[in-house]
């Protein structure tokens, strides 16, 4: 199997607390559909077990609107999997209504505030190697 690779691209706008947010809710998917992401449970001196985290680097990297309607496209065409957070998912906490809302936008017409990419190293590598990490 070759080596895989996962990215995380924020919108270049939004502000901090908000890209904090959307890294979180789309880091909490990635771990639940790439279970082989979290690593080995970490212990302290004392041989107290914590929780593993990922022990490759996921880079948080930055894109525009138009820059994610290019990736989603580039990736759908490769065999990526795709986590994506639709703006709508900021506007409640309500699961339901933003679910009920998301039924009314075409996939494509989403506006996304971030996304995650899973995939063959060097092919996300090529995908993303014009973007800049998100500050």
């Amino acid at each position: 199997m070759q080596e895989q690779r996962c990215v995380m691209i924020l919108n270049e706008a939004l502000p901090p607390g908000k890209a904090a947010n959307a890294a979180a809710v789309i880091a909490l998917t990635l771990g639940q559909r790439h279970p082989r992401f979290v690593g080995e449970p970490l212990y302290d001196a004392e041989q107290r077990d914590y929780p593993g985290l990922i022990p490759v680097g996921i880079p948080v990297l930055a894109a525009s609107q138009a820059e994610f309607s290019d990736l989603r496209a580039r990736s759908q065409s490769r065999e990526f999997d795709l986590i994506l957070f639709p703006e709508q998912g900021q506007t409640t906490t309500d699961y339901l209504a933003f679910s009920d809302a998301m039924r009314q936008i075409p996939g494509e017409a989403w506006r996304l505030l971030g996304l995650a990419i899973v995939g063959e190293k060097k092919a996300l590598r090529k995908l993303t190697a014009k973007l800049r990490l998100f500050s």
